[in-house]
């Protein structure tokens, strides 16, 4: 499997997900930066990593949106090249269009950085083949502007279709107002797109996928994309 970093100014997490990346394929991840205008051809993964791009000013993701590699990430996702998109990353690409909804301040108006538990709602798509619905994980968190937002309509296609990866969850798997940390609609922190290509989530998979960071939780989403794509 071949994969790709994207990397704006006031991304941090781009080497975390790179080394994740790298760990369970084997390979060097390319990063790519955000003022490039083509990416390699034979990609079969782009990650758009969490951080403050831009310095999060407008809208968190709002200008990242805009960068000149958008476009061609914009048109490798329409090809099916899968999209990983993790904390702004996930701001970006709702504001690009490629998924539905808005990440808005956190219910507290709070900047948080915790461990939270997530419910895998979906085993079906490239990104969660190695979990089984119904796990429940400990992933971390970062973020002051992750309350998922999206209309009744908006909320009604993305579950009537299955098309929620994660929900905020007690460690037994409960779905209650405490374990959302943010105030996200329907404690929904994982989204895909219809074709389940690109995956966007609030919480940072690669920074609890080696034993020597304190977890191994999110090693089977870079497990799952290997297994599958390669």
């Amino acid at each position: 499997m071949k994969a790709a970093v994207i990397v704006f100014p006031g991304s941090n997490c781009d080497r975390d997900i790179a080394v994740a990346l790298e760990q369970s394929t084997g390979v060097p991840t390319r990063m790519i930066w955000h003022q490039d205008t083509d990416l390699p051809s034979d990609l079969d993964l782009i990650a758009v990593p969490g951080g403050f791009s831009y310095g999060d000013y407008l809208r968190c993701g709002a200008m990242a949106a805009h960068s000149p590699i958008m476009r061609e990430v914009k048109a490798r996702a329409d090809k099916g090249v899968r999209i990983l998109a993790v904390c702004n990353g996930f701001q970006v690409v709702t504001e690009a269009g490629l998924l539905p909804g808005v990440l808005m301040r956190n219910k507290d108006l709070r900047f948080i950085c915790k461990d939270v538990h997530l419910k895998v709602e979906d085993s079906q798509s490239a990104f969660t083949a190695k979990y089984k619905v119904g796990d429940v994980l400990r992933i971390p968190i970062a973020h002051a502007e992750g309350n998922y937002f999206a209309d009744d309509e908006t909320l009604k296609m993305l579950e009537g279709e299955g098309r929620v990866a994660f929900r905020y969850c007690t460690s037994d798997g409960k779905l209650t107002d405490a374990a959302n940390p943010n105030g996200s609609r329907n404690s929904i922190a994982g989204i895909f797109n219809k074709s389940r290509t690109v995956l966007g989530m609030m919480p940072h998979p690669e920074r609890l996928a080696d034993k020597n960071l304190g977890g191994t939780d999110g090693r089977a989403m870079f497990e799952s994309l290997v297994e599958t794509l390669s």
